[in-house]
């Protein structure tokens, strides 16, 4: 190994360890409580250091919010995949969303509601964005209905999970009837 190739190694191994920090930081205290000096404490290098690689929070926001968006898009094709017929496969989109907002409310929150310098629906807009939006897609292109562009009914029903998730955790929805809400949410707005 070239000492160029050891020094990107090294460099992209930096870089990991402030995202995975400031995520696992934000998830246990918030994100207030990410800043560049306790990322700089935690991950034992100098401020300097950690400015090499992002310029402030609002970039490291946004790289957890891209990360995070790799994982959704994952998580959700995984659930569809295992999923037999349109409503089965349109429930379990939801429930692995609303299970993902759940399980990792940081980085939801980075992904949606932090300004992590991102661009949506945007030519610029980068590829774990798209990535994470076509997945939605992918399994909603089938019960958008006739005459209904998929890309337009997956905004619908994406804003409607993202309400939904967001409602909820904020103890503005009773968690009791998230399953009635999910199922209500398919059958109402799904052509199946």
């Amino acid at each position: 190994m070239s000492l160029q190739e050891r020094k990107e190694r090294e460099r992209a191994g930096r870089e990991r360890l402030i995202v995975t920090t400031a995520r696992e930081l934000a998830e246990q205290q918030g994100w207030d409580a990410v800043t560049t000096r306790r990322l700089a404490e935690r991950i034992e290098y100098s401020q300097p250091v950690l400015y090499s690689h992002f310029r402030g929070k609002r970039e490291i926001i946004g790289a957890v919010a891209l990360e995070g968006a790799a994982e959704l898009a994952a998580s959700l094709r995984a659930a569809v995949s295992v999923a037999d017929g349109a409503r089965a496969r349109v429930i379990a989109l939801a429930r692995a969303y609303l299970g993902f907002a759940v399980s990792n409310p940081a980085v939801y929150d980075a992904m949606f509601q932090l300004d992590g310098g991102l661009a949506f629906a945007r030519e610029d807009t980068p590829e774990p964005l798209k990535d994470a939006f076509a997945a939605l897609m992918e399994c909603l292109e089938e019960v958008a209905g006739d005459g209904v562009h998929p890309g337009l009914f997956t905004e619908v029903f994406w804003a409607a999970l993202h309400g939904l998730a967001t409602l909820t955790r904020e103890g503005r929805l009773p968690a009791g009837d998230a399953e009635a809400r999910t199922e209500l949410l398919v059958d109402r707005l799904a052509v199946l």
